[in-house]
């Protein structure tokens, strides 16, 4: 049986899980990142620092954050949402993001959490939080990615 041509609709984000996937991720890391500037859903937020280990609001009362931190939130659902727009872009998305966050979940292991090379900042919690992140993102990227023959 011969296989129809997909019409114009049925090519967008719901032929392509990876897009709406990417879509989805890009639209939480932008609440992530506004939520960890409204005040009782980050505590501390008086104390909240531009970046650095001294800032100690903490999203959600648990992941410690910073401007920084929320503005790095805002721009990977910033990536998300935009690289949404293809199959290809959404898949160096998960799988570069989630390159980022493996690489950030190492450099909060071997960093003294006191120092100044903690400048993100970053607590346990967030260690463990991008640990997740990272395997999530890579394993979206290569489990929602379009095969040989779904690409035609």
């Amino acid at each position: 049986m011969a296989e129809r041509m997909p019409t114009q609709g049925e090519t967008s984000l719901s032929r392509q899980p990876i897009r709406l996937a990417a879509l989805i991720v890009g639209i939480v890391f932008l609440l992530v990142g506004l939520m960890g500037f409204i005040p009782g859903v980050t505590t501390n937020y008086d104390q909240m620092q531009f970046a650095g280990h001294q800032s100690e609001a903490q999203l959600l009362g648990i992941f410690q954050v910073s401007i920084l931190h929320n503005l790095v939130h805002l721009l990977f659902g910033v990536a998300g949402v935009a690289m949404s727009r293809t199959a290809s872009m959404a898949k160096i998305f998960f799988i570069g993001g989630g390159a980022i966050y493996l690489v950030l979940w190492l450099y909060g292991l071997v960093i003294d959490l006191d120092s100044a090379a903690n400048f993100v900042p970053l607590d346990t919690a967030d260690n463990w939080l991008h640990l997740g992140l990272g395997l999530g993102m890579i394993a979206l990227g290569f489990i929602l990615a379009p095969t040989g023959r779904a690409r035609r």
